[in-house]
C-alpha cells in the first residue's frame, strides 16, 4: 500500500499549490469594518489563508468560523452567508476564518489552522472577551472538536448540521447503505480505492445498479431498505412539503435523490480521499445484525411496504446481507479517523446545536449520537440541540441561524438556559427579523 502522505499528495496537489495565491493587502477597510487577511504556517510546512473582520464599535466578542466540506480549495472563509454576516458585524461581533491548508476530510489541518487565526487575531487586534466557535456540515465537527481539544480558547458553541456522530460512526453508517445495494442489487467496491480514478469507475456502477433498481417494484424496495439502514429520510427538496407518513412511493423517490446527489459522491470520491489520509479502509460492518439495525430504523414500516407491494421476502433479503461475507477495517486507518475525530461528550461551555430534520447527507441520528455521549460524560445541562422542520442539508435562513445565536448570547449572558430554545420563542425572534432574512441563504 502506498504511504498515506505520498498518496495524499497526488489528491491534495491543488490545495498546496493555492497556497501561492494573491491575498489581499492587510488593513482593507469596508464600510466602517477593517479587514485583515494573511496566511499561517502549519508544523507540516503546508499553508493555509485567514479573512478576519472587525467592526468599529467591535463588542469584544469573536465568533470563529469552521466552513465544511469541500473537494477542491476555497478562499478563507468567516462566516456562513452575507446576510448573517453583515448583521454579526452591525451588532458589533468579530468574524474570523480559515480556509484550511487542505480541501477535503481535512480535520487535521483545520484543527491547527483555526487556532492559528485565533493567535494572530489577538496578536492584530487584541484579547477576545468571549470567543464562539461555529459551523456548517464538516465545519459543524471541526467546531465540536476544537472545543473538545482545546477548551480554553473557546466560550461557547453552535455546531450546525454537522456530523457530529463522529467519524467513525458516520462512514460505518454510509457503509451499512452501500453494503446492502452492492449485495442484493448489483456488486461494486465499496473500499479500498487505490485513485480518483478506482472511485469513478465504482461509483459508476454503483450508479447503474441505482437507476436499474428503480424501474422495478423489487428494486425500490431494496433501495428504501439500503436507505433505511443509514436512516435517510424521505424528504429531499426544501422547498416541497415533506411526504405523507404512509407516502412510500414519494419517500422512495426522495432517497434515491439523496443517492444521486450527494450522498455517492461522498461514498466514492470523499471516500477515496480520505483513505489516502488515513492509509486504508477506516470503515467496517463485521458483527452487524442487519435485522436488529432495520429494527431501529425510522424508515422501517417503509420498508415493510415497499417489501409487501412488491411480494419480495424481507426476512430473506435480511439473512442474505447477514450472511455475506463482511468488510473489515485497517487498524491505522480506524486510528487515524478517530483522532479525527470522535466525541467524548465532556462540555465546558454551553453547546447549541442546529439541524435540518430532513437531512439526508449527515442525518440528524448524528444528534443522537452527540448527546448520548454528552449525557454518559454528565453534562447534558452545557448541551441543546434545536432543529428546523426542512429537507435539505443546511438549509437554513439567516433569521433562523441567527436566532440560534443570539439564544447561545442569551446563555452566555445570563448562564441559564431557561426557555429560550423553545421552538415558538425561536421562530417569532427569527420572524421579527424581517423578510430578506427569512429565505434559504
Amino acid at each position: 500500500m502506498t504511504e498515506p502522505a505520498a498518496r495524499l499528495r497526488w489528491l491534495c496537489a491543488a490545495a498546496i499549490a493555492a497556497v501561492g495565491l494573491a491575498l489581499l493587502p492587510a488593513g482593507a477597510s469596508a464600510g466602517g469594518v477593517t479587514t485583515i487577511t494573511g496566511s499561517t504556517t502549519e508544523v507540516s510546512g503546508l499553508t493555509s489563508q485567514y479573512k478576519i473582520e472587525v467592526p468599529n464599535p467591535w463588542n469584544g466578542t469573536l465568533v470563529l468560523y469552521s466552513h465544511g466540506y469541500s473537494f477542491s480549495p476555497i478562499a478563507a472563509t468567516d462566516v456562513g452567508d452575507a446576510a448573517t454576516g453583515a448583521w454579526l458585524l452591525s451588532h458589533g461581533y468579530a468574524l474570523a476564518g480559515s480556509s484550511y491548508a487542505t480541501s477535503g476530510w481535512a480535520l487535521q489541518q483545520a484543527f491547527e489552522d483555526q487556532i492559528a487565526v485565533l493567535d494572530v487575531f489577538a496578536a492584530k487586534v487584541g484579547k477576545p472577551t468571549r470567543t464562539i466557535a461555529w459551523g456548517h456540515s464538516l465545519g459543524g465537527m471541526i467546531t465540536a472538536g476544537l472545543v473538545q481539544l482545546h477548551p480554553e480558547r473557546f466560550s461557547a458553541a453552535l455546531p450546525m448540521c454537522g456530523v457530529v456522530a463522529g467519524g467513525p460512526g458516520v462512514w460505518n453508517q454510509g457503509l451499512d447503505s452501500e453494503f446492502a445495494l452492492a449485495t442484493l442489487q448489483a456488486p461494486f467496491k465499496m473500499v479500498n480505492f487505490t485513485s480518483f480514478a478506482d472511485a469513478g469507475n465504482n461509483f459508476n456502477i454503483a450508479s447503474a445498479a441505482l437507476a436499474a433498481a428503480q424501474k422495478t417494484p423489487e428494486g425500490r424496495a431494496r433501495i428504501a431498505l439500503s436507505a433505511a439502514l443509514a436512516d435517510v429520510p424521505g424528504w429531499f427538496n426544501p422547498a416541497s412539503a415533506e411526504p405523507a407518513s404512509t407516502d412510500f412511493a414519494a419517500q422512495e423517490l426522495n432517497q434515491l435523490a439523496w443517492d444521486n446527489n450527494p450522498d455517492f459522491l461522498f461514498a466514492f470520491f470523499g471516500r477515496a480521499e480520505l483513505e489516502a489520509r488515513a492509509g486504508g479502509n477506516f470503515s467496517w460492518n463485521t458483527g452487524v445484525d442487519y435485522r436488529v439495525q432495520l429494527s431501529h430504523s425510522v424508515d422501517r414500516a417503509e420498508v415493510t411496504a415497499l417489501y409487501a407491494a412488491a411480494g419480495l421476502d424481507l426476512n430473506k433479503d435480511l439473512d442474505k446481507l447477514n450472511d455475506a461475507p463482511r468488510i473489515a477495517a485497517n487498524a491505522a486507518a480506524v486510528s487515524y479517523l478517530t483522532k479525527y475525530i470522535t466525541y467524548n461528550g465532556e462540555l465546558n461551555m454551553p453547546v447549541l446545536t442546529l439541524h435540518t430534520t430532513g437531512d439526508g447527507l449527515v442525518e440528524v441520528t448524528d444528534e443522537n449520537a452527540y448527546a448520548s455521549v454528552v449525557r454518559s460524560a454528565g453534562d447534558n445541562s452545557m448541551l441543546r440541540q434545536v432543529f428546523v422542520h426542512r429537507a435539505g442539508h443546511c438549509t437554513f435562513t439567516p433569521a433562523e441561524t441567527i436566532s440560534a445565536f443570539k439564544t447561545l448570547i442569551h446563555r452566555l449572558d445570563t448562564g441559564r438556559w431557561e426557555d429560550s430554545t423553545d421552538p415558538a420563542a425561536m421562530n417569532t425572534n427569527a420572524a421579527t427579523l424581517g423578510p430578506s432574512f427569512n429565505v434559504i441563504a
